[in-house]
C-alpha cells in the first residue's frame, strides 16, 4: 500500500485496486480510519480528535489530488505523493 503523504505522525495511504467507494487510509500510531474521498465521511475506524481534525483539514485541501491518486492506484499505477499539512 503506497504512502501518499505523512505529517505530524499521521500516515496517509491508498491501496492498489482497492474496493469502492474511493477512499484513503489514515493511520496514527496503531489506530486507522478509512475516509471516503468524495464526501470525507468516515467509512471505518476511529482516530483521536486532534489527529482526525488534521486529517480532515488536509483532505479538504487536497480532495482533487486524492481523486487523481485513487484513479491512478485503481489502474495499478503509482498514486504519487501529496504535500503534507504545513
Amino acid at each position: 500500500m503506497p504512502e501518499i503523504s505523512r505529517f505530524y505522525g499521521i500516515v496517509i495511504k491508498i491501496y492498489f485496486d482497492d474496493h469502492w467507494p474511493s477512499h484513503f487510509h489514515a493511520q496514527y500510531g496503531a489506530q486507522e480510519t478509512l475516509l471516503a474521498i468524495d464526501t470525507l465521511a468516515v467509512i471505518a475506524g476511529r482516530l483521536p480528535p486532534r489527529a482526525f481534525g488534521m486529517i480532515m483539514e488536509w483532505a479538504s485541501l487536497h480532495q482533487e489530488e486524492l481523486r487523481e491518486a485513487w484513479n491512478r492506484a485503481k489502474n495499478l499505477q503509482p498514486p504519487g505523493k501529496i504535500d503534507p499539512l504545513p
